[in-house]
């Protein structure tokens, strides 16, 4: 591509004679970087991009693009030094401009909020293929369309990986595509070259405050994804959550509004909760029906909720819509059954913030048993504040409650699980640093009729250390620690 036209994107007030220079590839990392690319030099958490110029220029950069206090062009030799700004927003609408804008060709719709995000865009995924429509995913779990699936290192990546990913799938047919949109990408500016469909607002608790500082500034990133949204576009808003009311004033889009205990236009009513799965009346614009899922607990009808106001909006039959939600049976490490004849219940899940975890632990409370045991930690460097929070939920809302390591990260294990028993009152907790061990203890304690919740780590297949990081995954070893007790009795 010209670079003329490529920066045409980043609005360069100044003229410049930019004739021949040809830019073969965009990348904000210099170790990416090959002979003809234009190099965005952004300042990260850990590394300054612009540290690594002179590195970029050696391996045969065509252009600098670089963060300064105003915009022009200069050229230095037989290099082109474009001064932006806001080096993050340019990355993104270069990344935009380099792809050809694939945003505008095929519906993304972005998910963001503190919980459901996941959930929700695996529900659109099978709602829209039951009408016949070709959905891709980038969120937490992977990012995949067709047969292809890519590990995910963020829930959102990066605007080059992004615009990258959705070329691919305009090229390979894909309609849709159901995007999980942190708070960090908002902060970041990671999707400010996408051209949003639909937005959708889950709830918001305290999460990532490590990271925003307070719920005040995490909402503000949250908001962002909603003035981004031009008055074509649908914000779909769960009004049951204080702060899905503030967002009804932010926006521009179409607004449908979702929700139980408030009058909505996709409202849920006469829900019934049950191990099994759950039964509820939907009522909307367009008719009133009946869900019956497998998916477990409350948060998953906010869920349902959502994923039906944007399949209603696109036009997509009541019975498509019905059997698309019926037919997902599970999402990966949310509320998983490990499955088996055992005479007691397991579930892994990802709750790893406060409102998460209670939402789970209530859900299951609603479902007969004797007791429940959950086994969880919290993730070393990220935000403290939760932690003692969740001790507290769980002593609460479960029987008995084993603290153990989660990603401990650059932490000390044993101060992280200080800080979550902080605030436990009762006496029905244990210790048991080492993961393995600690759901060992939980399946073997566990008696007729009881439930064992695994929570934290769900779908991932890891745990990091300060020096190493190595595989575990929550359902394997709950599956190896019952075969033992059982010696293949129930397996």
């Amino acid at each position: 591509m010209e670079l003329q036209d490529l920066i045409d994107s980043i609005e360069i007030a100044e003229s410049y004679d930019l004739s021949g220079f040809e830019i073969k590839g965009i990348t904000d990392d210099s170790r990416k970087l090959k002979q003809g690319f234009l190099f965005v030099a952004v300042k990260g958490e850990k590394e300054d991009g612009n540290s690594f110029i002179d590195e970029a220029i050696k391996k045969g950069a065509k252009a600098i693009v670089f963060q300064g206090s105003g915009v022009r062009v200069k050229c230095l030799g037989e290099v082109i030094f474009i001064e932006v700004k806001d080096a993050r927003a340019a990355l993104a609408k270069l990344a935009a401009k380099f792809y050809n804008y694939p945003s505008q060709k095929i519906k993304c719709i972005g998910i963001t909020g503190t919980n459901g995000k996941t959930t929700i865009a695996y529900l659109l995924e099978s709602i829209l293929k039951q009408a016949g429509f070709n959905c891709g995913v980038i969120g937490t779990v992977n990012y995949h369309f067709n047969d292809k699936i890519i590990p995910a290192p963020n829930t959102t990546p990066n605007p080059i990986i992004l615009e990258s990913l959705l070329s691919q799938m305009c090229a390979s047919g894909v309609n849709y595509c159901a995007l999980e949109v942190s708070s960090h990408s908002l902060e970041q500016q990671r999707v400010a070259g996408i051209d949003f469909r639909y937005a959708v607002f889950t709830n918001l608790t305290s999460d990532h405050l490590d990271y925003h500082g307070n719920r005040l500034y995490y909402f503000a990133a949250k908001a962002k994804l909603f003035k981004m949204l031009n008055k074509h576009a649908h914000a779909i808003i769960n009004i049951d959550d204080e702060y899905g009311l503030k967002l009804l004033k932010t926006t521009s889009a179409h607004v449908i509004t979702y929700g139980i205990d408030n009058n909505s236009d996709v409202r849920a009513q006469d829900l019934k909760l049950a191990s099994e799965g759950t039964e509820f009346k939907v009522t909307t614009a367009k008719g009133e029906f009946s869900i019956k899922t497998k998916l477990i607990g409350k948060h998953n009808v906010y869920n349902i909720l959502s994923a039906i106001a944007v399949a209603s909006s696109e036009n997509i039959s009541l019975e498509n819509i019905v059997k698309g939600i019926e037919s997902l049976e599970k999402v990966s490490g949310r509320l998983e059954k490990v499955e088996g004849d055992y005479p007691f219940s397991i579930f892994v899940d990802y709750a790893h913030t406060e409102d998460a975890l209670k939402n789970v632990l209530i859900s299951l409370s609603k479902i007969k048993h004797n007791k429940i045991i959950v086994v969880f930690g919290c993730g070393g460097d990220r935000d403290r504040s939760k932690r003692p929070k969740m001790g507290y939920t769980a002593s609460a809302l479960s029987d008995f409650v084993i603290v153990t390591s989660d990603n401990p990260r650059c932490e000390d294990p044993d101060k992280i699980t200080d800080e979550i028993i902080s605030t436990i009152k009762k006496e029905n907790f244990t210790v048991i640093p080492d993961r393995y061990s600690a759901i060992e203890k939980a399946l073997f304690m566990a008696e007729m009729g009881d439930i064992v919740l695994i929570a934290g780590k769900g779908h991932e297949q890891y745990q990091i250390f300060n020096d190493k990081t190595i595989h575990f995954d929550d359902r394997e070893a709950a599956k190896e620690i019952l075969l033992r007790r059982y010696k293949n009795v129930y397996a």
